[in-house]
């Protein structure tokens, strides 16, 4: 079960494409953050969110927002994955432990080994202000959770 809006959000210390440390408490009292889950890299329905994402990239990315999208892919896949699709924006490895921040919010796949489509929203306090989870198949409308920026 997915944590729900008015939960605090659980940090995490997760390596980017870039091998870069990336924690959800760099942010606090900065930026809100859109987290967004995926299951994984190079599959069709995850490149067309994350390019779409990548299009609209002033939305989720800017001086008060942060986009932080997570899979269970290793950080080697998801350096050639951006840069294959020309992803500019964080993509964090829930590789090892495997799915651990995944679970922690909830949307670990445990019979298919990665996480779900979930998406949260997240106060510069690091609070969860929304939250969509989808499944495998499902691409989520970013426009419901641009609108939920829009709130804060």
């Amino acid at each position: 079960m997915a944590i729900e809006a008015g939960t605090e959000a659980p940090d995490f210390a997760l390596k980017n494409q870039h091998g870069e440390t990336v924690r959800l408490s760099d942010f606090r009292g900065e930026k809100n953050v859109v987290l967004l889950f995926y299951p994984f890299a190079f599959t069709g329905v995850c490149t067309g969110e994350l390019c779409a994402l990548r299009d609209n990239l002033p939305t989720f990315v800017n001086d008060d927002v942060q986009l932080l999208a997570v899979s269970n892919d290793s950080p080697f896949s998801l350096r050639v994955f951006a840069e294959q699709e020309k992803l500019d924006y964080p993509l964090l490895s829930d590789f090892w432990p495997h799915g651990e921040v995944s679970r922690a919010y909830g949307v670990f796949d445990e019979e298919k080994g990665c996480a779900l489509r979930g998406t949260f929203v997240i106060d510069k306090e690091g609070v969860v202000r929304w939250t969509v989870v989808n499944g495998l198949p499902d691409a989520r409308d970013l426009n419901e959770y641009a609108a939920e920026l829009a709130k804060l």
